[in-house]
């Protein structure tokens, strides 16, 4: 999901494909890296490949569908629109891309995107692996908040955490909390001990 262990340049995806040691422009991140399937994950930030592990196992799915099935009953009820997206690449800025582990985008935005005109999600998750360092995320974090990104959950499967970064407003949900993504989704809520409830073992 979230990068794992996010590292800049000092290490190649292959021996045939080392990471550059120099920043590249957008045309050829999209051309080598966009579509690279090597079990990585790269984002483009400031001309920089940053190459993550794509550590996101079959363990932690869990969340993801926990989450999926929220916003659909919601969306049946009336209560959400548009679409809960996964891993979906973005500009967030002229120089920055990322892939933000889950993106809502407004049915007009998806129209849009249809059309080739990128666009800025206000309400994204990020889902933190056991490896990821902080500097990364807390840059991550603020290259959102810089796009204009109106609400950001942060979630720790490890502490059943989910921090909740809403324009200057801070909060941390867990056990009952009733975690919010308003006000850009005023209608998806869900509790904490919801987020991390895994199913029980098949007989």
């Amino acid at each position: 999901m979230t990068a794992a262990k996010s590292e800049i340049y000092p290490t190649t995806a292959s021996a045939e494909q080392p990471v550059p040691a120099e920043p590249i422009s957008w045309e050829v991140f999209e051309k080598e890296y966009l579509s690279r399937e090597d079990g990585y994950k790269y984002e483009w930030v400031r001309g920089v490949v940053v190459q993550t592990p794509r550590d996101m196992n079959q363990y932690q799915y869990y969340i993801l569908i926990n989450l999926q099935k929220v916003f659909q009953q919601l969306q049946q009820e009336g209560k959400v629109s548009g679409h809960l997206l996964t891993e979906i690449d973005t500009f967030f800025l002229k120089k920055i891309h990322r892939r933000p582990d889950m993106a809502w985008f407004t049915d007009e935005q998806a129209a849009r995107m249809a059309h080739r005109e990128n666009q800025v999600p206000n309400f994204v998750i990020e889902i933190v692996s056991d490896h990821d360092i902080v500097d990364n995320l807390l840059d991550k974090l603020g290259d959102y908040r810089d796009a204009g990104v109106a609400v950001i959950w942060l979630i720790s499967p490890r502490l059943e955490q989910v921090h909740i970064f809403a324009g200057d407003k801070t909060a941390i949900c867990k056990g009952p909390d009733i975690c919010s993504a308003a006000p850009a989704l005023p209608g998806f809520q869900i509790s904490a001990e919801a987020i991390f409830q895994k199913p029980e073992v098949p007989a």
